[in-house]
């Protein structure tokens, strides 16, 4: 049995409070979809050089989910993309990303999702949530369990059976962000895999939960890119660990699977490229 640190009744309001935080997010990002005034550079670097956006939904969307945990959940600390954490007072975080993919979203593509997951006091991610509003898709993990809400009603979610990595389709949000040690184990993978596909951010992953896709792998994630994935993944059956086949923590190197057998097939190249640097 999965040790989590909140009770049957906790988890449930904590989900339905998840949800919440999701449709607050959605009514600020709205207005926004498809009809974008400005996007600004987070980097602030020169023209030609890295570019990482942000429009005004992302911070409308953050601001709306924090307003929301301070009014009903004050003693919540929280850790989001666009502003500043907020300390916790009982050990409890939700972490938030209000847009993950704004590229996709400045794109006018409906692959984006607004991340929320709640961590533990040993920083660990119990609940998360990953939302596609456009599609009316909110896809929730928890301990020992995973469901796809659409239109009010929940369907459970499980990964795919799929053991041979020369017959599953395997995704990642782009290689070419990857270092050069890590591209060189993804070129490996993609070149063993039946089908590949890019740009999906973290809708890859829930489809991985839907039993769609078998296989994501992504380096130099945040722990606001991750944290609510890990409980989907999980919750579907699915596996999910660093390049080196630890046990995963939001941020760094990721990899999620169906299997055990197709995961211990994709170690064999992304141990290679093992990302050391420490995590906070």
């Amino acid at each position: 049995m999965t040790h989590t640190p909140l009770s049957p009744d906790e988890m449930t309001q904590a989900l339905g409070f998840a949800g919440r935080l999701a449709d607050a997010a959605w009514t600020a990002i709205a207005p926004h979809f498809r009809a974008l005034d400005t996007v600004e550079n987070k980097l602030d670097a020169a023209p030609g050089d890295a570019f990482d956006p942000v429009t005004e939904a992302d911070q409308a969307a953050e601001r709306a989910m924090r307003a929301l945990i301070a009014e009903q959940r004050p003693e919540d600390g929280v850790q989001g993309e666009e502003y500043d954490d907020t300390p916790s007072q009982n050990g409890f975080n939700w972490v938030l990303d209000p847009i993950d993919g704004t590229r996709a979203f400045v794109a006018g593509l409906p692959v984006w999702t607004t991340l929320i997951a709640l961590c533990g006091p040993d920083g660990v991610p119990i609940i998360g949530v990953i939302d596609q509003p456009v599609l009316g898709e909110r896809y929730l993990g928890w301990p020992g369990g995973a469901a796809l809400e659409t239109a009010g009603t929940r369907t459970p979610l499980h990964v795919s059976s799929q053991t041979d990595l020369r017959q599953a389709v395997i995704a990642t949000t782009d290689p070419f962000i990857m270092n050069p040690a890590e591209q060189g184990a993804w070129t490996h993978l993609r070149h063993t895999a039946q089908i590949v596909r890019y740009g999906l951010d973290a809708y890859a992953y829930a489809r991985l939960a839907a039993g769609t896709i078998d296989l994501v792998a992504e380096g130099g994630l945040q722990p606001y890119d991750a944290a609510a994935l890990i409980p989907v993944v999980r919750g579907a059956g699915g596996l999910a660990c660093n390049w080196h086949g630890d046990p995963a923590l939001p941020g760094g190197q990721l990899v999620c699977a169906s299997t055990q057998i197709l995961l211990d097939q994709a170690l064999i190249s992304l141990r290679r490229s093992v990302d050391r640097t420490p995590k906070r």
